[in-house]
């Protein structure tokens, strides 16, 4: 893909994030000028390295960054001012977060699309979630087409930010003639990069990897590389067709234990200390009890979710990676940096 607005400026909110990272990292490859939000201009320097590590210190060091955060309105305008393209890919991440996720969620995405609508960009693209698709059928894959209502349960209050947040993007758009679009990745994994901000999503082949469960979960997920996530936000942003739609991002469902099977196959000796058993649900069930994390997941338990990201690729010409090269793609980055560190 080769850009068709060169010198174009694009404004990433939340550089310090995981998908955040490849995003502009694709965008500088693709000649694009970028600038990015953090919450503190001493985080610039993380930024720049952790995208060298893709792009190279000269093009990593172009970057530049704006001091802004959801829950505060100083810094916005400044930070959409001279700005053709807003993507919009920082959300709160829970666990260890300390903050409300479902008011953090909702409030910094009418932030950011309100300075967006404000400054006249071309377009906004919003990180939404593959949650706010969910069919609640096993049998029926989630469309774009579909819109799921929030639980309203504490266990539940990431999936439910992320459903309120797009909604309020989505009436914002409408109320100030915004053009809009939304990008719904399924569970993101592969390579970090830096190494300060590790998601918590690559977390469950880094405890595979460490032996930290005895056995794996009856669950499973729909796997996407978060490269290929950041390249459907490239495609989204530009492309005509894109206006006023969204797009799910998936690779294929795997199961847990499918994930651990995997690992041991292809990386025998990264894996050793992966584990071969299934943790009865029941186990989880109790588990759950008092973690918040098993708490969140015990609704997963033996559910299929079936995704279609055809639009994607029929509209942008999106091409996802195989979800097993994800997977030991990840695992090895995480092997080499655990050997570092």
């Amino acid at each position: 893909m080769t850009n068709s607005n060169p010198g174009a400026r694009v404004l990433v909110t939340g550089g310090t994030g995981y998908l955040a990272g490849w995003v502009i990292a694709g965008l500088l490859q693709h000649g694009y000028r970028v600038r990015t939000t953090v919450r503190s201009l001493d985080k610039a320097q993380q930024v720049r390295d952790a995208v060298s590590e893709q792009t190279g210190e000269r093009a990593a060091g172009t970057i530049e960054f704006a001091a802004a955060d959801l829950l505060g309105d100083d810094g916005w305008g400044e930070a959409v001012a001279g700005a053709d393209y807003v993507l919009h890919t920082a959300s709160p991440m829970p666990f260890g977060s300390g903050v409300d996720l479902i008011t953090t969620a909702r409030e910094g995405t009418r932030r950011v699309l309100g300075a967006a609508a404000r400054a006249r960009v071309k377009r906004a693209v919003l990180t939404s979630s593959g949650v706010t698709a969910d069919t609640g059928d096993p049998d029926t894959p989630a469309t774009e087409t579909t819109w799921t209502a929030p639980s309203g349960t504490p266990a539940r209050a990431y999936p439910d930010s992320k459903i309120l947040a797009e909604r309020d993007a989505w009436d914002l758009a409408a109320a100030t003639g915004l053009e809009l679009t939304a990008v719904l990745p399924t569970f993101m994994q592969g390579p970090v990069l830096g190494t300060s901000n590790r998601p918590g999503t690559v977390e469950i082949i880094r405890r595979l990897l460490e032996g930290k469960i005895p056995a794996v979960p009856n669950i499973g997920w729909n796997i996407v590389d978060v490269r290929d996530i950041a390249e459907l936000h490239i495609l989204a942003m530009t492309n005509p067709a894109a206006a006023g739609q969204r797009f799910l991002g998936s690779g294929s469902f795997l199961w847990y234990r499918q994930v651990a099977r995997i690992l041991r196959e292809k990386l025998p000796d990264e894996a050793s200390k992966v584990p071969t058993r299934t943790m009865p649900d029941i186990v989880v069930k109790l588990l759950a009890r008092r973690n918040p994390q098993l708490a969140m997941l015990r609704p997963e338990l033996g559910r299929t979710r079936l995704v279609d990201s055809g639009k994607a690729r029929t509209q942008l010409g999106w091409h996802p990676r195989p979800t097993e090269q994800t997977i030991t793609d990840t695992a090895t980055a995480l092997s080499a940096e655990s050997r570092q560190g």
